[in-house]
């Protein structure tokens, strides 16, 4: 299992409802800050975070992300 963070920058309020709505998605929160929501994934394979992500980006009102994977 790969778990990774994904920051979302959108100006649009309930993001973290809207990535909620997506399967690979454990949890997701708004926050302040530089970013507006937080996305927190678990997927099988590495190359699943941009599959993921790229669903991310295709969310109307998403300006930009940022990706963090979880090293152990």
């Amino acid at each position: 299992m790969v778990r990774a963070i994904i920051l979302v920058k959108s100006p649009k309020k309930l993001m973290s409802v809207k990535l909620k709505k997506l399967t690979s998605i454990v949890d997701s929160f708004p926050t302040s800050g530089q970013f507006d929501a937080v996305a927190i994934i678990d997927v099988e394979q590495l190359v699943q975070i941009k599959e993921v992500t790229t669903e991310i980006q295709k969310i109307s009102g998403v300006e930009r992300t940022e990706t963090m994977v979880e090293v152990q």
